[in-house]
C-alpha cells in the first residue's frame, strides 16, 4: 500500500504567537511610515520587507522549514500568473500611450464636456462597466489604469481622487460580478445560488457607489491654482482613437472567458500592429539594440521594467505571509471564533471579525473567504441567518480592506500604474494615498457596518435562509 504522506508539525517561533507575527508588524509599521511620509515607489518597501524576513529567520525555531515555507508561497502559481500578467500589461498600456491615446482620450473628454470631477466620475463608471464584466479588480486596474490617469491631468482632475476612483470602480465589478472569484467564493461556501447573491448584494453595492460618485464629482477636480499637467501633451488630437480597439481586444478575450494572459499578449500583438500600420509607432521605438553600450531598450523594455518594481514586492510579501500561514495561526484564529454567540447580532459580528481578521494575515481574499466558509455557514444556520447575508458579510469584508490598506496587493498594483502619468507630467501616487483615496470601499465597509449594527437586511424576503 503507498504510505501516507508525512504530516509535518506547524512551524513555531520564538515567543509563539507573537514571535510568529513579529516580523509581519515590523512589515506593516515600515509601509506605514514610509506611506505617511508620502513614499511613492513599492521599491521603498524592499528594504523593508527584507528586514521582516531577516526578523522571521532569527525568530523561526526551525530554519530550514521556515525557509522551505517561504520559498513555496513565493513560488504559488497565482504569483507566477500575477507577475507575468503585471508585465504584459505594463508593455500594454506602453505601447497604446506612445501611440497618442491619451492625447485622443483628452480630446474625446474635452468634447464630451468630461473634465473635472466629471471626467473622475467617468473613469469610475468605466472601471465598473469594466470590473463587473470581467470580474477582476486586479485585472480591471492594469488594463483601465495606464489608459486613463495619464488624461488626468490636462482634464483638471485631482491625480490622488482619480486614482482613487479607478480602484473604487474595479472594487464594484470585484464585489457584484457574476464571476468574480470573491462572488463564486462567498456563493459556492455558503451554499447559495449565484443569481440571488448578487442581486442581494447590490443591497450593499449601490449605496456605496451612490457614495463615491457623490465624492469623486465634488472632491474630482484639481485646486484652481494647481498647474495643469501637458509635459507630453503636444495637443489633443483624435489620431490615436483606433489604439482603443487594443484594450476592447483584451477585454473581448476576457468576457469569452479566455486566460488573462492570452488576452494580454493578444493585445500586445494588436496594438504593435496598429501602431505601426497607423504610423503612430516605429519598429525602432518598440525595440532596439545599442551595441556601444551593451543594452536594448524600447517600448516593450520599458513596459516590463515598470512590473519589476511591484511583482519583487508581490514576491517578498508572499514569502514573507507563508511563514505565518506554516504556523497553523490562521486556523487557530478560525477556531477561537467558534465559541458560542448569543445573538445572531453577536454571530454576525464574530463572522465579519473572523472573516477581516484572517484576510489581515493572508493578505489574499479568496483565501480568507475559503478559510472561514464552513465556520461561517455553520455558525449562520445556527442562528437563522440566510445564506445571502452570510455571503454578502464575507464578500463585503474581503472588497474592503484590501482596497484600502497599502500592505495590500490592489493598492501596491494600483499605485504602481500612476508611473505611466510621469511621462504627461502627472504624480506618480503613493500605495496609501491611492488606497484611502478609494471611497467606494470605505463606503462600502460602511454600509455594511450600518448593516451589522442595525440589523438591515437580515430578514431580506429573498434569502431563503431567512
Amino acid at each position: 500500500m503507498p504510505e501516507e504522506p508525512q504530516r509535518l508539525e506547524p512551524l513555531t517561533y520564538r515567543g509563539g504567537a507573537a514571535g510568529a507575527l513579529a516580523p509581519f508588524a515590523l512589515f506593516l509599521g515600515g509601509v506605514a511610515a514610509l506611506g505617511l511620509s508620502g513614499a511613492p515607489s513599492e521599491r521603498g518597501f524592499w528594504p523593508i520587507q527584507i528586514a521582516a524576513l531577516a526578523l522571521a529567520m532569527l525568530l523561526a525555531r526551525d530554519r530550514s522549514r521556515w525557509a522551505d515555507a517561504v520559498i513555496d508561497g513565493m513560488s504559488q502559481r497565482l504569483v507566477m500568473v500575477m507577475v507575468l500578467a503585471w508585465m504584459l500589461a505594463g508593455v500594454l498600456g506602453t505601447l497604446i500611450n506612445a501611440s497618442g491615446f491619451v492625447e485622443a482620450l483628452v480630446w474625446v473628454a474635452r468634447g464630451a464636456g468630461l473634465t473635472g470631477g466629471a471626467y473622475v466620475v467617468g473613469a469610475f463608471l468605466v472601471c465598473c462597466v469594466v470590473s463587473t464584466s470581467v470580474g477582476t479588480s486586479l485585472g480591471t486596474v492594469i488594463l483601465c489604469a495606464p489608459l486613463l490617469y495619464p488624461a488626468g491631468g490636462a482634464l483638471g482632475a485631482d491625480p490622488v481622487v482619480l486614482i482613487g476612483a479607478i480602484l473604487g470602480g474595479a472594487t464594484f465589478g470585484d464585489n457584484i460580478s457574476p464571476v468574480s472569484d470573491t462572488t463564486i467564493a462567498s456563493s459556492v461556501t455558503q451554499r447559495a445560488d449565484m443569481g440571488g447573491v448578487v442581486r442581494s448584494r447590490l443591497r450593499y453595492a449601490l449605496p456605496a457607489a451612490a457614495i463615491a460618485l457623490s465624492v469623486y464629482s465634488l472632491a474630482g477636480a484639481a485646486a484652481a491654482d494647481a498647474p495643469a499637467a501637458t509635459a507630453g501633451l503636444p495637443g489633443a488630437s483624435p489620431a490615436g482613437l483606433p489604439m482603443v480597439l487594443a484594450p476592447a481586444l483584451v477585454l473581448g478575450l476576457l468576457l469569452a472567458r479566455r486566460h488573462l494572459l492570452e488576452g494580454l499578449l493578444a493585445g500586445i500583438v494588436g496594438a504593435a500592429a496598429l501602431g505601426l500600420g497607423l504610423g503612430r509607432l516605429t519598429p525602432s521605438q518598440i525595440f532596439f539594440v545599442d551595441p556601444e553600450r551593451y543594452t536594448a531598450g524600447g517600448l516593450v523594455v520599458d513596459g516590463i521594467e515598470r512590473a519589476v518594481g511591484v511583482s519583487v514586492f508581490t514576491l517578498l510579501l508572499m514569502g514573507l505571509v507563508a511563514g505565518i500561514e506554516a504556523t497553523g495561526l490562521v486556523a487557530r484564529v478560525v477556531a477561537a471564533a467558534e465559541k458560542r454567540a448569543a445573538t445572531a447580532r453577536a454571530a454576525e459580528w464574530r463572522i465579519f471579525g473572523t472573516v477581516s481578521a484572517v484576510c489581515l494575515l493572508t493578505t489574499h481574499s479568496t483565501v480568507a473567504l475559503i478559510t472561514v466558509g464552513d465556520f461561517t455557514r455553520t455558525l449562520g444556520e445556527r442562528f437563522a441567518i440566510g445564506p445571502y447575508r452570510r455571503a454578502n458579510i464575507l464578500d463585503v469584508g474581503v472588497c474592503s480592506w484590501p482596497m484600502i490598506f497599502p500592505w495590500f496587493i490592489p493598492a501596491i498594483i494600483t499605485a504602481s500604474t500612476t508611473a505611466s502619468g510621469e511621462a504627461y507630467g502627472m504624480p506618480r501616487i503613493g500605495p496609501m494615498a491611492s488606497g484611502l483615496a478609494n471611497v467606494h470601499s470605505w463606503a462600502l465597509l460602511a454600509v455594511l457596518l450600518f448593516a451589522l449594527a442595525t440589523g438591515w437586511g437580515r430578514r431580506d424576503a429573498t434569502d431563503r435562509g431567512a
